[in-house]
């Protein structure tokens, strides 16, 4: 499996897809862990959004607000659905 970036650049919306693990997924798979344990110690919105997406909350409230959302409900997908895709994934290499 190829490195996987530790801080990649975010889209304003994470994959949506139901099934399908996607390349941005992969290249994003810290980026999620990261989501993940952020609201599980309950930390702030907007201080993920900064530090973890790179998006100034005050300054583009909704995009920075849209992008968490989704980046969180695929990071939960993922936590679901998508690791044992991810595993595979590593498997066979």
């Amino acid at each position: 499996m190829r490195n996987i970036p530790s801080d990649p650049d975010v889209a304003d919306a994470a994959p949506a897809d139901p099934v399908a693990l996607t390349p941005y997924d992969r290249e994003h798979a810290i980026t999620y862990l990261r989501l993940l344990d952020a609201n599980a110690e309950g930390a702030d919105w907007r201080e993920v959004a900064q530090l973890v997406l790179h998006m100034d909350p005050e300054r583009e409230t909704v995009r920075a607000q849209r992008a968490f959302d989704s980046h969180l409900a695929r990071a939960k997908w993922m936590m679901e659905n998508g690791f044992r895709q991810l595993l595979r994934g590593v498997a066979r290499c």
